[in-house]
């Protein structure tokens, strides 16, 4: 059975940090390139970052997180994380994680349930 499970997300005040942990499985890892998405209540889904391991840990930010976000992978846990400082209240949101079969492609294969992320003032 694939899964992607997210964990990690909480209520913290703006300025804080938080590390969100996409734990996945029933598929090979190594294959897909993963990113982390979020979305607020009535607004778009939008895409945050990306990694993809065949390309050499090459990662992809949107300009709104630069600086602040970091994404990462343990392959030996099968695991992508995502650390966030510097919290906003606009980066309230639930944040998934997605299997994808590049970074620079919209086409996904498994998606997580998602993990809630609040920022308060």
């Amino acid at each position: 059975e694939v899964q992607l499970v997210e964990s990690g997300g909480g209520l913290v005040q703006a300025g804080g940090s938080l590390r969100l942990s996409c734990a996945a499985s029933g598929f090979t890892f190594d294959d897909y390139a993963l990113g982390w998405f979020r979305q607020a209540p009535g607004k778009e889904r939008e895409g945050i970052s990306c990694i993809s391991s065949s390309a050499g840990s090459t990662t992809y930010y949107a300009d709104f997180v630069k600086g602040r976000f970091t994404i990462s992978s343990d392959n030996a846990k099968n695991t992508v994380y995502l650390q966030m400082s510097s919290l906003k209240p606009e980066d309230t949101a639930v944040y998934y994680c997605a299997a994808q079969f590049s970074c620079v492609e919209t086409l996904y294969a498994y998606w997580g349930q998602g993990t809630q992320v609040t920022v308060s003032l």
